[in-house]
């Protein structure tokens, strides 16, 4: 006997499994840094970014690339 999910929690899974990999990582920093968060590792935020095919540079600061982030993330 197969279990079933109730609609909303398929829909929730799909949607999830549907979203691409770089989308996913962009929100859950931007989730992370509205809660409070401060992103301790540059190069990781850095590696968001390029995945959105943003060029980044290395001296830019945090903030600045986490609004170009956000940015992108809302024209998704």
């Amino acid at each position: 006997m197969a279990l079933e999910l109730p609609i909303w929690l398929s829909r929730m899974f799909k949607r999830h499994a549907a979203m691409p990999p770089e989308l996913r990582r962009a929100r859950a920093l931007l989730k992370a840094v509205d809660s409070g968060g401060v992103p301790l590792n540059p190069a990781k935020i850095n590696e968001i970014a390029r995945g959105f095919g943003l060029e980044v540079s290395r001296k830019a600061p945090i903030e600045d690339t986490i609004r170009r982030i956000r940015e992108a993330v809302n024209r998704v």
